[in-house]
């Protein structure tokens, strides 16, 4: 929506509702723990229902503007557009692979982030406290980004969060239950994965004009979905038959692949005057 009513300069508006959006699992995971305790699991997903029923759903049905139809002269703009795409289908598939390396580090470990913590040595409550932490750190990384305006795009921004994840891997990995260990991957990693999720937004931006952005984000929702769903099962095992090493280091292999690959991606950058005649 925000790419509809902004096109490139949609970044910014990304990264504000991305501030908001950055402490659901700050708020949201102490609020779980209370509720399960209080109602159980059963009474909480009853809640959460309710809760997208009643308050989501009118929302996204009576807040959101009317999309507005489009001319003739649009429709034969958007059509134009669509039959010359900006970049070659290589290109797409390696935005793809980095979002999905990215996507299984941050959606696995956003599911499975207690329980890593917890293998770790802290107690559950601990664990809790720890982890809440967590959305506060990626909120603040998220703001660095809105800050800075126009002055860096997504590749600049995926390359910077994609540096810091695996460096907070590494630590967890060698720091032997260390509470200040813990407490600096957090702070890393938070920094990293909130930026990157302002990155994952942003990226298709740097290579795609309005009209073909739509088309590039629809074509990478579905790979994206799956492997963020297959995730946290994969990482639950991991943990739970090999422990918290094997988590980490697959990880870590990810997120070095995904830098790997914004590396070679910068390489590909459109300069803005190809964007423009295009």
């Amino acid at each position: 929506m925000l790419n509809e009513i902004a096109g490139r300069d949609a970044k910014r508006g990304i990264g504000a509702m991305m501030l908001v959006t950055g402490l659901a699992s700050s708020i949201f995971w102490p609020t779980t723990s209370f509720l399960s305790h209080a109602v159980g699991w059963r009474g909480t997903c009853v809640v959460y229902a309710a809760m997208l029923l009643l308050v989501s759903l009118p929302l996204n049905y009576f807040g959101l503007p009317r999309r507005a139809e489009p001319t003739d002269d649009a429709v034969s703009v958007v059509t134009s557009a669509g039959a010359s795409p900006i970049v070659h289908k290589t290109t797409f598939l390696l935005i793809l692979a980095a979002l999905a390396l990215n996507a299984f580090v941050a959606f696995g470990l956003g599911a499975v982030f207690i329980e890593l913590l917890k293998a770790e040595g802290l107690s559950p409550a601990q664990a809790v406290t720890f982890g809440s932490m967590l959305g506060v750190v990626q909120v603040s990384a998220r703001g660095l980004d809105f800050l800075g305006g126009g002055r860096w795009d997504g590749i600049t921004t995926g390359i910077f969060a994609g540096s810091a994840i695996p460096v907070a891997m590494l630590l967890l990995m060698t720091g032997g239950g260390s509470r200040w260990m813990i407490a600096a991957f957090i702070l890393i990693y938070g920094m990293g994965s909130g930026a990157f999720a302002v990155a994952r937004a942003t990226i298709p931006l740097v290579f795609y004009d309005r009209a073909e952005f739509t088309k590039a984000t629809s074509r990478l929702a579905l790979p994206l979905n799956l492997i963020s769903g297959a995730a946290p099962p994969v990482l639950v095992g991991l943990l739970t038959q090999f422990g918290s090493k094997a988590l980490l280091g697959l990880a870590m292999l990810c997120s070095c692949g995904a830098l790997l690959i914004l590396l070679w991606l910068r390489r590909l950058r459109p300069t803005v005057g190809t964007i423009a005649a295009n």
